[in-house]
């Protein structure tokens, strides 16, 4: 596969399932997005390798899939679509491949039943398929104080706990429950059921003041990164919090519906974001 159909393929799998990220990449120049999309595609595979039912053996495929990684680094990429474009934005933008591994690192951790016990693990969880992703993508939208690593760290921890929050239901029926034992048991609430829902909604909201807190602490990042950048940033950091305003706003309601964020307000999210 040539580099031009690789990266376009990677724009393909961004457009269908990116469904919060694809609208900010939308406001960078094309290298940018073109790189953006082609490390998307990568951590939607990652994902997928864990997630799919159809893997009949779902640790020897993520194992292969470091291996490939491995591989595509030294030189010798396998037949994926994603090798050319991503390992020609990572040269480009001076990626560092650790964060590509530590990703792979963090879909692991959820072949597993899991539950978290303490913040510290969920700070831990939410580094490895979060806060790295937000780390590599920092290179692309180009920085120069080293400051902005610690603060992309954080902005990735807010997007993952807004996630947690969305998918609280989807995620115990999977067996995984994010939201910290020490947190479930602070507000009485039961694992699973999440009742009784006076007491599952007081957790819901000290959950949710944590996470605005990190978008707090994460937001001068934005006047970190390159000014030709600052408009992707400030329409995710956007699309995101709205996310969470929503979630807010429909009384931690996320035990019976899937809460999102509609594409009319994404849209006039990336309206807002271009124009400052």
């Amino acid at each position: 596969m040539t580099l031009e159909e690789s990266y376009a393929w990677c724009a393909r799998v961004a457009r269908r399932e990116a469904k919060n990220f694809y609208y900010s990449f939308l406001l960078l120049p094309r290298p940018q997005r073109r790189a953006m999309c082609a490390i998307y595609a990568f951590m939607r595979y990652c994902d997928d390798l864990s997630d799919r039912e159809d893997i009949r053996d779902r640790p020897r495929a993520i194992a292969r899939w470091r291996a490939d990684l491995e591989a595509a680094f030294a030189g010798r990429p396998g037949d994926h679509a994603v090798w050319p474009a991503l390992t020609d934005c990572v040269a480009r933008y001076r990626i560092p491949h650790q964060y590509f591994f530590e990703m792979i690192d963090g879909v692991s951790s959820d072949l597993e039943p899991r539950r978290i016990r303490t913040f510290d693990e969920l700070y831990d969880y939410c580094y490895h398929v979060a806060s790295v992703v937000g780390l590599t993508i920092i290179h692309v939208f180009g920085f120069d104080q080293p400051e902005a690593l610690d603060l992309a760290e954080k902005c990735g921890f807010a997007f993952q706990l807004t996630n947690i929050l969305r998918d609280v239901r989807e995620d115990a029926e999977k067996s995984r429950i994010y939201l910290p034992a020490e947190d479930l048991e602070r507000f009485g609430v039961s694992p699973g059921e999440f009742m009784p829902r006076q007491n599952f909604l007081r957790l819901m909201e000290f959950e949710a003041r944590r996470t605005r807190e990190y978008y707090r602490k994460a937001a001068p990042l934005v006047g970190m990164i390159r000014r030709r950048s600052r408009a992707s940033l400030r329409a995710l950091i956007g699309i995101y919090s709205r996310l969470l305003d929503r979630i807010v706003a429909s009384n931690y309601d996320v035990l019976r519906q899937r809460i999102r964020v509609p594409t009319w307000e994404k849209i006039w999210v990336l309206i807002k974001a271009w124009f400052g």
